[in-house]
């Protein structure tokens, strides 16, 4: 494990944690955080392997279907696949508890394009909380869902109304998007969900935390009455329990959550006293041989595109995404960190609710969140697939 030397949080600094002495705030805007908080060292649990039930190929699918995921090489279903398929292929709705990068998107995608592919009244909406998670969907269910005979459409903002509505002017039988757009689409009565009996939440959680529960609320109370649902989500909080509960019928729960995303995630804090001693400290951390690549986090988009000039200036492959950028940015951008072209993402948070990224080794915190709730979602873009990642967050000494 790297030792960075930063921490500077030990017990006697944090007595008066519990005291009745005044809290400065760490921010302009949002909750306190004590900066202890931000240190942990990663538990790195052992997971018990999984025997699954099944196999892809004893699943009872259409011949396309099966033949693509032959041709991608699925033969084991992942835990959250193995048991949430079976019972979505009987026609149950679907609740499924689990952590990001588990498999999700496959273990709703096969019960719905089986749904599309074997009976033509079938139509299917998916509702992201992101664009770019939206678009991970898409590029998944379009791979799974070669040659089916079907057309589909992507409802996101940031991108042009013009390619949407040709889209929608096709009859689209599978709409994946983000609820705002959907919304706009609803509003504009550009789109008709009433025939609609296939519907998928992914994230619901993150969504509710979006503040989108008005929209998913009204979109869900547009589809058609006599459908199938999926709802997937990290946690299971009251407002999730209670947007279930009026939604579905007699759901199904599947969970195969393992722990917190940040379990797997070394934890520490480097104190600086200055601007040109924060930059400099992250010049010298970026250097380091373990730091292969790295999401670093700001407050807003201007200090983004500052911050990863910066980072180019001073020869680092680095690029920047925000809600700033146009949809083709950011996607090009992500592409690139994907693919390793870039080794450092400079974002706000609006990536850590959109990226998934299996090899990402160190997220860093240049500027401190707004709540933890955000800090545990910046984190959990690390230590993923069992591995340890690492978060370090700057904190004004």
């Amino acid at each position: 494990m790297p030792s960075y030397k930063y921490s500077v949080y030990n017990s006697a600094k944090r007595g008066n944690r519990g005291g009745g002495g005044q809290r400065r705030s760490n921010k302009k805007h949002g909750e306190y955080i004590d900066p202890a908080r931000f240190v942990q060292v990663a538990k790195g649990a052992t997971v018990e392997e999984y025997v699954p039930t099944h196999k892809f190929a004893d699943f009872d699918i259409d011949p396309r279907l099966q033949a693509n995921l032959a041709s991608k090489g699925y033969e084991t279903p992942s835990p959250i696949q193995d048991q949430t398929i079976p019972a979505a292929l009987e026609g149950r709705d679907m609740i499924g508890i689990a952590n990001t990068g588990t498999g999700k998107t496959a273990a709703f995608g096969i019960p719905v394009l089986n749904a599309l592919m074997t009976r033509q009244q079938s139509k299917a909406l998916i509702v992201a909380p992101t664009r770019e998670l939206a678009q991970q969907i898409e590029e998944e269910m379009r791979s799974l869902g070669k040659g089916g005979g079907f057309t589909g459409a992507v409802l996101i903002g940031g991108t042009s109304m013009g390619p949407q509505l040709r889209d929608l002017r096709a009859k689209p039988r599978l709409v994946i998007g983000t609820p705002g757009r959907i919304k706009d689409h609803i509003e504009r009565r550009t789109i008709d969900l009433t025939q609609f009996n296939l519907v998928v939440l992914d994230e619901v959680d993150r969504m509710l935390d979006m503040g989108f529960v008005n929209d998913v609320t009204s979109i869900l109370q547009e589809l058609d009455k006599n459908r199938q649902s999926f709802f997937f989500s990290a946690t299971m909080d009251p407002r999730v329990q209670g947007l279930i509960r009026t939604f579905s019928n007699d759901p199904e729960t599947v969970s195969v959550k393992t722990g917190d995303s940040s379990d797997n995630v070394h934890q520490d804090v480097i104190p600086y006293g200055g601007t040109h001693e924060k930059m400099d400290k992250l010049h010298d951390l970026l250097l380091q041989e373990d730091v292969a690549k790295v999401i670093v986090f700001d407050e807003t988009q201007r200090s983004v595109e500052k911050l990863s000039n910066e980072l180019v200036a001073r020869g680092f492959a680095a690029d920047a995404i925000h809600g700033g950028k146009s949809q083709g940015q950011r996607q090009r951008a992500l592409e690139s960190f994907k693919k390793n072209r870039t080794k450092i993402l400079v974002a706000t948070d609006v990536a850590a609710r959109g990226i998934d990224v299996a090899d990402i080794s160190h997220v860093i915190n240049f500027s401190e969140p707004q709540s933890y709730q955000d800090y545990v979602h910046r984190i959990g873009r690390a230590g993923r697939a069992g591995k340890i990642g690492y978060a370090l967050t700057f904190v004004n000494k």
